[in-house]
């Protein structure tokens, strides 16, 4: 199983982003995720940059693939548009760039002012936009009247020599059914081996599953809990509540549910490897194929540095 870096931009200022990019490639991580948020989780979090800037930014410093995790191409940017940056970004990086994608938050989506849909349409709103991109990809004119886009005579005149691949976020039954009709690869943020299992048995076969999780490096537990819990809480918020909550506020709400017990349970804090082990062996006993570590806290370095003696 390979080892990846999450950059998260909910939390993060770009250049911090770009630095810790840096360092996660001279560590001997392998890929990096990046994700792709309007706003952050809660106001404690305090960051929020456009991914597309920071993707063009990590061309520049990186050589290790990135993926977005991931990317909602069916509101907030229309697919065409998201079509086009994807492109422009596997350009960048030499083919090294994946799409993410996924049916999002309405955190994220609402800003535009349109309906949030439930998650049976947003579902088919993302294959419909899969498919708008992957036809702007061949480098053909498209014309697209669909159930949910339009396209009015589009190309895309910068393209790698080969399309980005679609990586697809899936966590119900519905949405692995989907994730296996359609993706290039598999994404998840929770090490469910029932859910990989059934994606690889819809179709999925032997792509790519690519998971995740968050740790909080700091000089004891207790500080690292603390750490985490006050910027992350809302991780914990259950179920569709963290699809359906519309802003930063209605989450710190939401997670006042949250106990730093909880926290404390639901992810590596401190500096002990072995807790970080624990993590890792979860996706590794699942059967993915790739796992990425996202750094809370300010000990962006230092949790760096520990991968790079125990386990890159």
């Amino acid at each position: 199983m390979r080892i990846g870096y999450f950059l998260s931009c909910e939390e993060y200022t770009p250049a911090q982003l770009i630095e810790q990019a840096r360092l996660a490639q001279d560590a001997g991580f392998s890929a990096l995720w990046i994700s792709d948020h309007y706003h952050p989780w809660n106001d404690a979090q305090g960051q929020s940059p456009f991914v597309w800037s920071i993707i063009g930014a990590l061309s520049q410093v990186v050589t290790i693939p990135v993926t977005t995790a991931v990317t909602c191409p069916i509101m907030r940017i229309h697919p065409a548009v998201t079509a086009q940056a994807a492109a422009t970004s596997a350009v960048l990086h030499d083919g090294r760039f994946v799409l993410g994608v996924g049916t999002g938050e309405a955190l994220n989506e609402h800003v535009t002012g349109e309906r949030w849909p439930f998650a049976d349409e947003r579902l088919d709103m993302l294959e419909e936009a899969v498919d708008v991109m992957r036809r702007l990809w061949r480098g053909d004119f498209v014309t697209h009247h669909g159930k949910h886009y339009t396209v009015e005579q589009a190309r895309i005149y910068t393209l790698p020599p080969e399309p980005p691949k679609v990586y697809v976020s899936a966590f119900g039954p519905k949405a692995i059914e989907v994730a296996a009709r359609i993706g290039d690869g598999y994404i998840s943020t929770s090490p469910n081996a029932d859910l990989l299992e059934k994606f690889r048995q819809l179709g999925g076969g032997d792509r790519p599953a690519q998971g995740a999780f968050k740790a909080c490096y700091a000089r004891t537990e207790d500080e690292g809990v603390e750490t985490a819990h006050r910027l992350w809480s809302t991780a914990g918020v259950p179920g569709e509540l963290s699809q359906v909550l519309p802003s930063p506020r209605h989450f710190e709400q939401a997670a006042t549910l949250v106990t730093p017990e909880m926290t404390r349970s639901a992810l590596p804090c401190g500096p002990d490897p072995a807790k970080h082990a624990e993590q890792l062996k979860t996706y590794a006993d699942a059967g993915f194929d790739e796992v990425y570590v996202a750094s809370i806290g300010p000990h962006y370095a230092e949790l760096i540095d520990l991968y790079r003696r125990e386990f890159l």
